[in-house]
């Protein structure tokens, strides 16, 4: 990577099978190029700061909304399903002018494991993987589920939402502004703000997962690519048992434990979580492609 002063950031609609994806471009003529896929239930912003940084340091960060989240168009019929967004990622790394480093975090990641482990040739140079595991700790799960089915009526006012938000996440010091909350949530035709993905969504991809687990494992073991996974130290949807078992599929993966992160590593340890991106991203650039995978290899 080389050092760039430049804050260009491109903003664009990206066509896929069958809707437009809302998609932000830090820094289009960088090199390498970096493609972040966020989490169920969040967009694009997750990766604000992981994606300005590494922009300032030469990368090509590519973030976009997945289908029904944010800016990003909704399925029309409401059927969302796990082929769906793996496509969608597919098309993305191909559009990008050499194949990109995905940055999974959660439900990114495990469409990028899936990606991975099944097309050949790969989409991606490298994977980081933001505290997911192909089999995940059914507690954490149920916690995440839990907050998101829990206000269908919506808000009154974005100082209800911050204060709710406040309460799910009591390891956060800074409360949510209007500002960073309007991205979030919708306001309907009743006035009240809901949050910005279709709820659908509930019914469709999660209610699936656990039919997924059998082909996420299979296509874990088959990844070939070097592999960076970073875990939070207080993530309760990713463990030492679910860690151990996929490095013991995927050997020559990277591991890292972030400390006092949850599982929302780049939200609550942004700097810990950048560092160890910029990190991974300088040993493949110094390795030629032979050789990086197995040099990457530290556990």
């Amino acid at each position: 990577m080389v050092a760039q002063n430049t804050t260009a950031v491109e903003l664009s609609r990206f066509p896929v099978a069958d809707l437009e994806l809302a998609v932000e471009t830090h820094n289009p003529d960088g090199r390498p190029a970096l493609l972040f896929s966020h989490g169920f239930g969040q967009t694009r912003g997750a990766w604000y700061g992981a994606a300005s940084a590494l922009a300032k340091e030469g990368c090509r960060c590519v973030t976009f909304d997945c289908r029904g989240h944010g800016q990003s168009d909704r399925v029309a019929d409401g059927a969302y399903r796990m082929e769906q967004f793996a496509d969608d990622l597919i098309r993305l790394s191909k559009a990008q002018p050499e194949p990109p480093i995905l940055v999974g975090a959660s439900m990114g990641g495990l469409i990028g494991m899936l990606v991975a482990g099944e097309v050949r040739p790969s989409p991606f140079r490298a994977l980081v993987l933001v505290d997911i595991t192909p089999r995940w700790e059914p507690a954490g799960v149920e916690r995440i589920l839990g907050f998101m089915k829990a206000h269908p009526e919506g808000f009154a006012d974005y100082a209800e939402a911050a204060d709710k938000i406040a309460g799910y996440l009591p390891q956060r010091r800074e409360r949510k502004t209007e500002e960073q909350l309007r991205p979030l949530l919708r306001q309907g035709t009743d006035g009240r703000l809901r949050w910005h993905w279709d709820p659908a969504l509930l019914a469709g991809v999660v209610n699936d997962s656990e039919r997924y687990q059998p082909r996420l494992l299979a296509a874990t073991s088959k990844i070939d690519v070097p592999v960076l996974l970073l875990s939070g130290a207080r993530s309760d949807v990713v463990s030492s048992d679910t860690v151990n078992e996929f490095l013991l599929r995927v050997p020559h993966a990277r591991h890292v434990e972030i400390a006092q992160a949850t599982h929302m590593v780049a939200g609550d340890a942004n700097d810990a979580f950048t560092r160890e991106v910029t990190r991974f991203v300088q040993d493949l650039t110094r390795c030629g492609p032979a050789e990086s995978k197995a040099n990457l290899q530290v556990h």
